[in-house]
């Protein structure tokens, strides 16, 4: 699979300082439209589906989102090492704005839906464009700071979003959700035109785009990520579609080596398998995804539920590790100069497995600080986690493969949530289901014990459901745990900037 690489003239000028701070800051409204998206809609799903209707559809208004962005990750990748960072992001931010104008016009529930998904496919370039970009702009010793301060946008949205979502939906209305986009991308934009300058780029060859592989991991993905989306949700896991959307997307899979094995350019090049840093990261974050559906999705339930918060304070208890995360890893870089990325990311994995070990330990009914306390700690350690893995990877390639490598390792962390949702879900409707006797749906149980209907048996079973989906957490944090153990190289072959 030979590639024909750019070459980057000596003559080209980077992005000076002053422009790279303008830069960075497109970057922070970049990452802060596709952070706040993922939190800000939950919130108005009441106001939507009473005016558009849909509310048997309306979960798609997620999946569908979330299926965009993971598919196109890679393929965003690979465009942004052929053709640059600065096109692919402008191109990406504008279709993410278009799908957000678009939503906010939508006249019903289907129409809302496929416009989410014109948004998700933007939603991949921002995601994954402006990490590698945050690396091109900073050198190796500088890269922590920029990191922690995207970091520090998701933490925010976490926090913000619900609430800003809630004002909008009940004192304006919920299509302000989508249009409140649009100045922000705005001015992301117009910074980005302006003083984002890439060098000039000199090729031997004209550049030429795997368009089959993209396509085929558009057609892969989208029928193995529906299928764990939707599988025991909208149909039963051994049913028909199940079974079709499965054998769909591993027969996909299987074309999608052999393009890729013949693509000149491929859109999954080799190399990000071969190489063992970059394999046993993206092992490594695709089991972090696993078990970050276990606070994001089950501690709210937990909370309310178990502990009996109102909704405000679950909502607390839910980000409070949003809040440590970027925090420790802005600091992670004095650690692994000292011992390096790896070893660094070891510590932390270790501790997080530790402490989402110790969540079924809490005492039952339990008071709010406690898991509050072991959210907070869990933010820690994973925030010495997952971002030295990042700009160990990034220091590692350069400029010419930075797109890709950056774009595969979200792009199995994305895959990790996707296949932890279903995972975990069904373990927890298990659980439910044999302490409760027949069937058991964690979210029909949570809207009975809102109601105050159920009994103590019930809120038992909820609490032993979540604590099942922990234990899960904590084996896929010792998966991570071994894959930097076995297959990571002690030091990362890092590159001179």
């Amino acid at each position: 699979m030979g590639e024909t690489r750019p070459a980057l003239r000596d003559s080209a000028q980077p992005t000076g300082s002053g422009r790279r701070g303008a830069v960075t800051a497109a970057l922070m409204l970049a990452m802060g439209l596709a952070a706040l998206d993922s939190t800000i809609v939950s919130t108005a799903v009441p106001q939507i589906v009473a005016d558009l209707g849909g509310f048997s559809v309306f979960s798609w208004l997620f999946s569908g989102y979330l299926l965009a962005v993971t598919v196109t990750l890679p393929v965003y990748g690979k465009l942004s090492d052929t053709f640059g960072r600065k096109p692919v992001l402008i191109a990406g931010a504008a279709l993410f704005l278009l799908g957000s104008l678009l939503c906010a016009l939508a006249w019903n529930m289907g129409a809302l839906i496929a416009f989410r998904v014109v948004q998700g496919l933007g939603g991949g370039a921002l995601q994954g464009t402006v990490q590698t970009l945050a690396a091109d702009l900073y050198p190796l010793e500088e890269r922590p700071k920029i990191q922690s301060k995207l970091s520090t946008v998701w933490a925010v949205s976490a926090v913000a979003g619900p609430g800003v979502g809630g004002v909008l939906a009940a004192y304006a209305d919920w299509r302000w959700i989508f249009l409140i986009n649009l100045p922000l991308g705005a001015a992301a934009l117009w910074l980005l035109v302006r003083h984002l300058h890439e060098p000039v780029r000199e090729r031997t060859a004209r550049p030429r785009v795997d368009w089959a592989g993209a396509l085929t991991i558009f057609a892969c993905g989208g029928a193995l990520l529906t299928a764990l989306v939707q599988g025991g949700v909208a149909w039963a896991w051994l049913s028909w579609p199940s079974l079709t959307l499965l054998g769909t997307g591993v027969a996909l899979v299987v074309a999608l080596v052999l393009i890729e094995r013949r693509a000149a350019e491929p859109i999954i090049p080799g190399w990000v398998w071969r190489r063992r840093t970059i394999a046993a990261v993206n092992l490594a974050l695709a089991a972090l995804g696993l078990l970050m559906v276990a606070p994001t999705v089950f501690l709210a339930t937990y909370a309310q539920s178990v502990l009996g918060l109102a909704p405000v304070a679950a909502g607390f208890v839910v980000s409070i590790w949003t809040l440590s995360w970027p925090v420790s890893a802005a600091l992670s870089q004095h650690v692994y100069r000292r011992i390096g990325f790896r070893d660094t990311a070891i510590l932390g994995i270790t501790a997080a497995a530790l402490l989402l070990f110790a969540f079924p330990f809490l005492p039952y009914p339990g008071e709010a600080w406690q898991p509050t306390l072991l959210m907070l700690l869990l933010g820690a350690a994973l925030g010495l986690f997952q971002l030295p893995l990042i700009v160990g990877v990034q220091s590692t390639v350069g400029w010419e493969e930075r797109g890709t490598a950056t774009a595969s390792i979200l792009f199995c962390r994305q895959t990790g949530q996707t296949l932890g949702a279903a995972v975990f879900g069904a373990v927890a409707n298990g659980v439910l289901a044999s302490r409760l006797g027949g069937a058991g749906d964690l979210d029909a149980v949570t809207h009975g014990l809102d109601a105050g209907t159920t009994a103590e048996p019930v809120r038992r079973a909820v609490a032993e459901a979540v604590h099942a989906v922990y234990l899960g957490a904590a084996c896929a944090a010792t998966v991570a745990l071994l894959v930097l153990l076995v297959v990571a190289p002690r030091r990362f072959p890092v590159l001179k900037d």
